[in-house]
């Protein structure tokens, strides 16, 4: 960020009016940008309305029906119709077709939802349309998706959130040129697509995942997986969990920690909300003192545990390799590898061997429930010590590129809210 952008950010903070804005009643805008009520974006509106759903006749037609699960939150575009309804439909019920390039806005469940609809559609009561628009498709739908997620927390309801027609066209926004309105669009909508090929990336290496935790695993019955590193042919044995590892419970006792207990730099005491994508959430987790700490008895943990949850999510587990102190609520059971690759061993706790296992030995009644025993005496297929490692590397391998993804997606995100306050508001100006 430039000097100059700083300045200005800094002036508007303190209500000044840097050079080449105005102030407005909603605030410091450009020069040359307008206040607008979004009433005055488009020429038409459209509400809509739900066909009887006891006519068959009515959902068997080729117009596409909109409903608000449809719409994906945060995104403005790539809404798939998964339902579609006939003339008739339309002409027996308040639904309305609406022209392809207007804009589709959740007006009660999913309040703060909108798309840009490159075809005609139908929709339910739940949306209002803004059509022949007299402004950029692209940029309208982000100014107004900002401006609805700055307002969600004032929306009128309480069981259903919801915002009135009336009160939705009287909102003001703040629009620029037609030049600088098509750049802001199209600059958004290239950053929305670099955020859909990550989506899609990670989607497909965590299909990619899954598909060989099944494959590469014997399955029930076999001593063999389906899929093999070359050069290894010798069968698994079966073993069971406790003669590979060592079994440490949460402290359950009267030394179990309070809130008084609690200390903003500590030691990571563990609950199974803290297991997050296989790995433990320092910032959530609660810290401890040392004096607790040493009074518990329970598990002392170290790199390279698992822990896994014996009550609740059960079977949620995570390969704690960002820590090397802590210990563990009494929902959980940190595994200690001794002759076995614990990566791998973590890889077997996250596949359907692990799965049939835990269905067998599920002690719990109306809420599921395991003992370190019961996990101990899961039985599990092992191959020899080389190919553990080559399994353990592979996948390990395919968790770092998720979230390498992960990382780049999650920055994204984080640069596109930024840059929407930035743009949106004119505090920057795209070079036209």
């Amino acid at each position: 960020m430039t000097p100059e952008i700083k300045q200005r950010i800094e002036m508007m903070r303190q209500g000044k009016v840097p050079p080449g804005y105005k102030k407005v009643k909603g605030g410091i805008i450009p020069e040359d940008w307008e206040q607008r009520k979004v009433g005055e974006l488009a020429s038409d509106t459209f509400g809509g309305g739900t066909p009887s759903t006891s006519n068959a006749d009515f959902w068997n037609g080729s117009i596409p029906w909109i409903q608000s699960s449809d719409l994906t939150e945060h995104q403005v575009f790539g809404v798939t119709p998964r339902k579609y309804i006939s003339k008739a439909a339309v002409m027996s019920s308040a639904t309305k077709i609406v022209p392809e390039n207007s804009i589709a806005i959740i007006t009660r469940v999913g309040v703060g939802k909108l798309a840009v609809m490159p075809f005609s559609y139908t929709t339910s009561q739940d949306f209002l349309s803004l059509s022949k628009l007299n402004v950029d498709a692209d940029f309208a739908a982000y100014m107004l998706y900002k401006k609805l997620q700055s307002e969600l927390n004032s929306v009128q309801g309480t069981s259903i959130k919801g915002i009135t027609k009336d009160e939705l066209l009287a909102k003001v926004v703040f629009v620029p040129k037609r030049k600088e309105q098509e750049a802001i669009g199209q600059y958004f909508r290239n950053l929305d697509n670099l955020i859909t090929l990550h989506q899609r990336k990670i989607e497909e290496l965590k299909k990619l995942k899954k598909g060989c935790l099944q494959k590469m695993f014997p399955k029930r019955g076999s001593n063999v997986p389906e899929i093999r590193f070359p050069g290894f042919t010798a069968p698994w044995e079966q073993r069971k969990v406790g003669e590979h590892c060592e079994m440490f419970n949460g402290d359950r006792s009267s030394k179990y920690p309070n809130d008084g207990d609690m200390v903003d730099d500590g030691i990571p005491f563990i609950n199974a909300g803290d297991l997050e994508n296989g790995t433990v959430n320092l910032h959530s987790a609660n810290k401890i003192t040392r004096e607790k700490y040493n009074q518990l008895g329970g598990a002392k943990l170290r790199l390279g545990d698992i822990l896994y949850c014996l009550r609740g999510t059960l079977g949620k587990n995570a390969f704690i390799d960002n820590f090397d102190e802590g210990t563990v609520a009494s929902s959980l059971v940190a595994i200690r590898p001794k002759d076995i690759n614990g990566r791998f061993l973590y890889y077997i706790l996250n596949s359907d061997i692990e799965l049939s296992q835990r269905m067998v030995h599920d002690e719990g009644a109306a809420q599921p429930n395991l003992s370190a025993k019961s996990v101990s005496e899961f039985d599990m297929p092992v191959p020899t010590m080389t190919e553990q490692q080559k399994i353990s590397t592979y996948f390990t391998t395919l968790d770092n590129l998720i979230t390498l993804h992960q990382r780049k997606l999650e920055e994204m995100q984080k640069l596109k809210k930024a840059l929407m306050q930035l743009l949106l508001t004119g505090i920057v100006r795209v070079k036209i």
